[in-house]
């Protein structure tokens, strides 16, 4: 690895390409979280990528690339919501509309894939900050500096996202159910 990084700080294409290569799939499962879609997902590590080629020289060898990179992921994907977030309408109107779920509402039945499906249906501003807050453990006030929002936002827009993933999830369920109930 340490031989791939020294090539990456020369420039060296080839180097660069093993890197993508072998970094492509983690990149993905960070960015994936905090897009609308998969090609959304894919333009922000692209990007992201962009971004590690050009600051790899500010990298420390003693410390962990990957979590150096991830960092990196996390902080294209944030630009790339506050490049979006004027096209948004940072509240959907689906999104305020929340159905209170019925008894059972597991994760047993519901695959990663499914997973990150009901996460990337979440509205952005809601998707933002469940990703930063529960799954990259930002506090509040950290998401409300990077985020540029008070937080209060921070805090109602975590418990709408868990509110309205919980509805999914029950539903999900719900069809789950029926499903192997017909059969």
């Amino acid at each position: 690895m340490r031989l791939l990084l020294e090539g990456c700080k020369k420039n060296d294409r080839e180097s660069q390409r093993l890197l993508y290569q072998h970094y492509y799939t983690y990149a993905m499962s960070i960015c994936v979280r905090y897009s609308r879609s998969f090609e959304e997902a894919r333009e922000v590590v692209n990007d992201g990528f962009m971004k590690v080629y050009q600051k790899i020289d500010q990298h420390e060898t003693e410390s962990s690339f990957k979590g150096w990179m991830r960092k990196i992921m996390i902080n294209s994907a944030i630009d790339h919501y506050r490049k979006e977030s004027k096209h948004y309408n940072h509240v959907e109107a689906s999104a305020d509309k929340v159905l209170e779920p019925t008894v059972g509402t597991a994760l047993d039945d519901i695959s990663y894939a499914e997973l990150i499906g009901m996460i990337q249906n979440l509205s952005p501003a809601y998707r933002a900050v469940f990703n930063l807050h529960v799954i990259d453990g930002f506090t509040h006030e950290e998401i409300s500096n990077i985020l540029n929002i008070s937080e209060g936002t921070s805090k109602s827009n975590l418990a709408k996202a868990r509110e309205n993933l919980k509805v999914m999830i029950d539903q999900a369920n719900r069809k789950g159910a029926y499903a192997r109930h017909v059969r």
